[in-house]
């Protein structure tokens, strides 16, 4: 509404001609007293209405386009178009997306997706795509119960009765085409009180849009159908989904599907099934692991990073949408990503952060009694290690104080070190090791008058500038038979040694 305030066109593109009719109903319902032309375009369009529409958006009468992948023809040309909308993202190919912003140069997009491809989700968490997320669901919303296992017949049976003693409509996935009738055959046997409809997509056009009304409008009871139902149907009673072979679909389709079901206030049920007979590949085993596991509201968040662990992030110059990841790790992965982004953008105010490995006597650590949860703790360790900076330390410590209390002595240490890391990776230096009674730390390369003051300030200290190492003696307990000190007292040490010895910057405010 306020590009089109603006002076612009605006085209919003979904996968399928189902969600197109649906949106062009609902836009054109709620601009009816605005003066906006809102059309549509599809396979369900007339030629001659087409034609219309094609012209209108060339000399830019119409503002609000709605369409299918026949948005991207070569025939369609924009007057002026400022914002591209593309609904159910996850359903598009990347030929398709490059294509509408290559119309115009200066186009924003608008990607919404329950479950992000992997590589659009990559650009988002790595920083090329800005992100937002929706938290909360709409109000008297319940999570849908989810059942994953092996099929049965009197448990279909079931599932299709309690649903019809409530008055409501089940979706059955039979994502088959050659074989769709048969399945429907089979239900009417198991069921046959039930009242059964068909729907795929080489159905004709006004066949399958009378099928859909009809489901709408409850005179079906069961919707025999494939994934065509996947994007966008609003069928507000249809309370349960059944899926045959779930372990052939994708784990972004596995949780489009189960969002069919659970649109109204009522409780809705999802199965998942597979053939009790034939093993499960580990994809498909994870993939159906992750889906019964998240089953809360907004779970598509989780979900889809699930699938970008387990698919890869594809290519992200080039048209593939999932990848390997396995060959460098998924967090390792992610963290060079961020790291090449950071760089490339030449922001000073984000340094590329170096990895630096720190090994010395200090008991370091969030206790367990002090974060009891596994999954909190390895959380917190994760913020920790991710702190770059002094601001991010603070808010680190911030939320541990807010969350869990006073700091013990271990967590405040913990985080000392990370301090130390992080202004290590400031003076070049990735490894400190302390070995025996030396500190060692490379690599380090100092002018002649930079050897000169460290040898000032720390005596004895062994510089092996041909492989870029320094070896410092650590100060002991006592002069004669004492032991190197630890903890707290190393820390501090340390921290002097960095700044006076190898002049590393310090953050304002650290």
């Amino acid at each position: 509404f306020k590009a089109v305030q603006d002076g612009k066109q605006v085209a919003v593109a979904v996968p399928t001609t189902l969600l197109a009719q649906q949106h062009l109903a609902t836009f054109s319902e709620r601009y009816a007293a605005f003066p906006l032309k809102v059309r549509g375009l599809s396979r369900f369009t007339s030629k001659k209405e087409a034609e219309e529409v094609l012209t209108g958006l060339a000399d830019g009468t119409v503002d609000v386009v709605i369409g299918t992948h026949r948005l991207f023809a070569s025939d369609v040309t924009f007057h002026d178009l400022g914002l591209v909308i593309v609904d159910e993202e996850q359903r598009f190919g990347v030929e398709h997306k490059e294509h509408l912003k290559q119309l115009r140069a200066h186009v924003d997009v608008l990607a919404m997706s329950a479950t992000p491809i992997p590589r659009t989700l990559e650009m988002a968490v790595t920083g090329i795509r800005e992100m937002s997320t929706i938290q909360t669901p709409p109000e008297d919303r319940q999570p849908v119960l989810t059942y994953v296992g092996p099929y049965e017949d009197a448990q279909v049976v079931a599932a299709i009765r309690r649903e019809m003693l409530r008055d409501g409509q089940v979706f059955y996935l039979h994502n088959r085409v050659e074989s769709i009738e048969k399945a429907a055959r089979r239900l009417a046997d198991l069921v046959p009180e039930a009242r059964i409809a068909i729907a795929h997509g080489q159905l004709p056009e006004s066949v399958l849009e009378r099928v859909i009304i009809d489901f709408w409008e409850r005179q079906f009871d069961v919707l025999v159908c494939t994934t065509i139902v996947e994007s966008g149907l609003d069928i507000a009673n249809a309370n349960t989904l059944i899926v045959e072979r779930a372990d052939r679909l994708g784990l972004s389709q596995l949780h489009q599907l189960r969002g069919r079901v659970g649109r109204g206030r009522e409780r809705a049920y999802a199965y998942f099934l597979y053939p009790p007979d034939l093993p499960l590949t580990d994809a498909a085993h994870d993939r159906l692991a992750t889906i019964a596991q998240h089953t809360s509201l907004g779970a598509g968040m989780a979900v889809a990073m699930k699938d970008l662990e387990i698919r890869g992030a594809g290519n992200l110059l080039g048209g593939e949408q999932s990848g390997h990841i396995a060959g460098v790790g998924f967090d390792l992965y992610m963290r060079m990503v961020s790291e090449a982004v950071t760089e490339f953008r030449h922001d000073p105010a984000s340094p590329v952060h170096q990895s630096v490995r720190i090994e010395i006597p200090v008991d370091a650590q969030l206790p367990p009694e002090y974060v009891p949860e596994e999954r909190l703790r390895l959380q917190m360790y994760r913020r920790i290690a991710d702190a770059t900076d002094h601001e991010a330390l603070r808010q680190v410590r911030e939320e541990l104080l807010d969350r869990f209390g006073p700091m013990p002595e271990q967590a405040e240490r913990l985080l000392t070190v990370a301090s130390l890391r992080n202004l290590a990776g400031r003076a070049g230096v990735t490894e400190i090791h302390m070995t025996g009674r030396q500190m060692r730390l490379s690599p380090v390369s100092l002018p002649e008058s930079g050897q000169l003051r460290l040898k000032r300030l720390f005596p004895d200290t062994l510089i092996k500038a041909p492989i870029s190492q320094i070896l410092v003696p650590v100060p002991t307990t006592a002069r004669v038979g004492g032991q190197p000190v630890r903890n707290d007292d190393v820390l501090e040490w340390l921290r002097t040694l960095l700044i006076d010895g190898l002049n590393a910057p310090q953050e304002v405010g650290s």
